[in-house]
């Protein structure tokens, strides 16, 4: 056998300090080093402009509407969603029972990440949740989804009109809604309820593009687009406002 050249004892030690030293930092920062990994991996999986993410959904939901959704194995990319998720759109979504976005747009699990509350209006805990999407995950499309016969949207018509008292914490839900109907019923529409379910879309919209410190920047900066739908309940099909 022939014998490797020993190392200097200096160059051994200056080795495993760096080695120790490089250790210790990796155990120290898992989350930065998982994060940069993640970052890493989203602007391969999900970097696509908003322009393409939007052609995405409202393609899928033509099939939807026309009853054609692409066939799916559920099981197939398991594993892999169970590491990380890279979501083409961040969608605020009304709660209704009726609403399902992934069917309405025809999409695979792991595509959208969706906030759901009654009415699809901003709060700051939705907020967070969105600028999540955005910042962390990648998203490069938002959308507040609202839908025909809305009927947090019918709510505030009543508080308005009749002054209708609602139970619990309703009040407060609703009172972020009646800005839209004030505005809808200012224009005399002929269906005030379908006017104010769009124009409530338009304001939480509004609202999402001067939103800080983050929606905002990733806006103005076009790494983002953040539009506006109805969903009518009736036909399945999803119409931009």
């Amino acid at each position: 056998m022939c014998d490797l050249p020993e190392e200097p004892l200096a160059k051994v030690a200056f080795s495993r300090r760096h080695l120790l030293k490089a250790g210790a930092a990796v155990a120290l920062t898992p989350f930065s080093i998982s994060q940069a990994f993640a970052a890493s991996a989203t602007s391969a999986a999900n970097a696509i402009p908003p322009s393409l993410a939007l052609s995405r959904l409202m393609e899928g939901n033509v099939r939807y509407a026309a009853n054609t959704p692409n066939e799916r194995d559920f099981s197939a990319g398991r594993a892999a969603r169970a590491k990380s998720q890279f979501p083409i759109a961040a969608i605020l979504s009304c709660a209704d029972s009726r609403v399902a976005p992934e069917l309405l747009f025809d999409q695979n699990p792991g595509d959208l990440f969706i906030m759901r509350v009654a009415g699809n209006v901003m709060s700051p805990d939705l907020l967070a949740s969105l600028e999540y999407g955005v910042k962390f995950l990648g998203a490069p499309l938002v959308m507040v989804l609202g839908h025909s016969n809305c009927g947090a949207v019918s709510a505030a018509i009543s508080v308005l009109q009749d002054q209708t008292e609602l139970p619990g914490h309703l009040p407060d839900l609703i009172a972020s809604i009646k800005p839209a109907v004030a505005q809808a019923k200012a224009s005399h529409p002929t269906d005030l309820l379908e006017s104010s379910i769009a124009e409530n879309v338009r304001l939480q919209v509004a609202q999402l593009k001067k939103s800080s410190p983050i929606v905002d920047r990733y806006y103005a900066d076009q790494k983002i687009d953040i539009v506006g739908a109805v969903y009518d309940l009736k036909t399945g099909r999803i119409a931009l406002v």
